[in-house]
C-alpha cells in the first residue's frame, strides 16, 4: 500500500515528500506514549511513509524508538525511506540554540538528520524551560533574520533536508523571504474545508513554497481544535452520497488542492480509512459546493495572545488571514 501514496518533489534539493503523513500531536501532550508507538509502527505497515513530530509535542523519542522497532521488524528496510518531520519550539527560537535543539531532536529520533524542520510558531520566548500554557512574561518577538540564519545552517549542515515554518502568514513570509537566502520548503497550516486558505495558498504558489495542511479534520477534542468542520452538514451530506466518512471526505478534499496533508488519529480502523482516499475523487459539483462553505479559523493561536505578548490579536498573529 504504500507505493500507493503519491509524493512531490519540495524544495530545491530535489527531495520527494508524501502527500499524506501521519501526525503525533496528541492531547494531553505524550500522554500515552505506548499506543503512539504502536500506532505509528501499524501505520508503517499500512504504508505510511511520512511522520509529523516536534520538540513540544514530546513524540520525537517514541518515534524514534518506532522507527527502531520497524528496521528490527522489516517493515522498512532504512531510516531513509521515512520522511521525517520536526519543529524547533519558541524557547529555542534563538540564533544561538537552533542548531542545539535539533541535535537534541535527533538525538531523540535516534536519526543523523531530519528530512525537514521547521519554524513551529512565528514567535520566540525566553530560553531554558518552559511550561504549558505558555506564561505571558515569557513570550519574545522573533528575530526572523537571525533564527532563519541558524535553521538555514542547519540544511547546509545536512542535519536537516530541507527546512522550513509553521503558522507563518503570507506578511510573516514576507518578512522572512527579505533575507532568507534558502526560502522555506514547506509551510505547515491548519487546512480544511472550513478554512480553506485561498490566498495563502496562491502566495505559497507563486514563491515556491509547498503546503502541508494540519487539522484537516479541525482536530476536535484539542485545545487548538473545533467540531466545525466534522459537524458540516454540507461534508455530511457529501459522504453519504459517496458512502464515505466525512472525514474522508475533507482529507480527499486537501489533497484535491495540491497541497500534503497530515491525519491523526490512533484508532486503528481509522488510520487505515485515512489512507482510502487515492481511487475516487470528488465530483466538480461537490468541489463547487464546498468551496462555498462559510469560512472559520478553529486554531487561533490563543496561547500566544495577550497584552503583554507580541500579538496583542488574532489580526496582529494572523495578519489579515484571521
Amino acid at each position: 500500500m504504500g507505493s500507493n501514496i503519491p509524493e512531490l518533489t519540495v524544495g530545491s534539493s530535489g527531495k520527494t515528500l508524501p502527500l499524506v503523513g501521519f501526525g503525533t500531536a496528541e492531547f494531553p501532550l505524550g500522554a500515552s506514549p505506548e499506543v503512539m508507538k504502536e500506532s505509528i509502527l501499524h501505520a508503517m505497515r499500512l504504508g505510511y511513509r511520512h511522520f509529523d513530530s516536534a520538540a513540544v509535542y514530546q513524540s520525537e523519542q517514541i518515534l524514534g524508538e518506532a522507527i527502531d522497532d520497524a528496521l528490527r521488524l522489516g517493515l522498512i528496510r532504512s531510516r531513509d525511506e521515512l520522511f521525517i518531520t520536526s519543529k524547533l519550539w519558541c524557547n529555542n527560537a534563538h540564533r544561538h540554540l537552533v542548531l542545539p535543539a535539533l541535535r537534541q531532536t535527533l538525538n531523540n529520533l535516534k536519526s543523523e538528520y531530519v528530512d525537514l524542520y521547521l519554524i513551529h510558531w512565528p514567535i520566540s520566548m525566553k530560553p531554558g524551560e518552559f511550561e504549558l500554557p505558555i506564561k505571558k512574561k515569557d513570550l519574545l518577538p522573533l528575530d526572523y533574520k537571525s533564527v532563519w540564519e541558524a535553521m538555514e545552517e542547519c540544511q547546509n549542515l545536512g542535519l536537516a533536508k530541507l527546512i522550513g515554518v509553521s503558522n507563518f502568514s503570507c506578511e510573516k513570509l514576507e518578512t522572512l523571504l527579505a533575507t532568507a537566502k534558502i526560502p522555506p520548503a514547506v509551510n505547515q497550516v491548519e487546512m480544511n474545508p472550513l478554512w480553506q486558505q485561498k490566498k495563502l495558498r496562491e502566495f505559497c504558489e507563486k514563491k515556491g513554497i509547498h503546503i502541508t495542511a494540519y487539522s484537516p479534520l479541525g482536530a476536535k477534542g484539542t485545545p487548538w481544535g473545533s467540531n466545525w468542520v466534522m459537524d458540516s452538514q454540507v461534508l455530511k451530506d457529501i459522504a453519504i452520497a459517496k458512502g464515505k466518512t466525512s472525514a474522508q471526505i475533507c482529507i480527499r478534499w486537501v489533497y484535491e488542492q495540491g497541497v500534503s496533508v497530515l491525519v491523526k488519529s490512533f484508532n486503528k480502523q481509522r488510520i487505515e480509512e485515512n489512507l482510502d482516499m487515492f481511487e475516487w475523487s470528488l465530483s466538480p459539483k461537490e468541489s463547487e459546493k464546498i468551496s462555498q462553505i462559510p469560512q472559520r479559523k478553529g486554531s487561533l493561536g490563543n496561547l500566544f495572545i495577550f497584552d503583554e505578548s507580541p500579538f496583542k490579536s488574532h489580526f496582529e498573529l494572523w495578519d489579515e488571514e484571521v
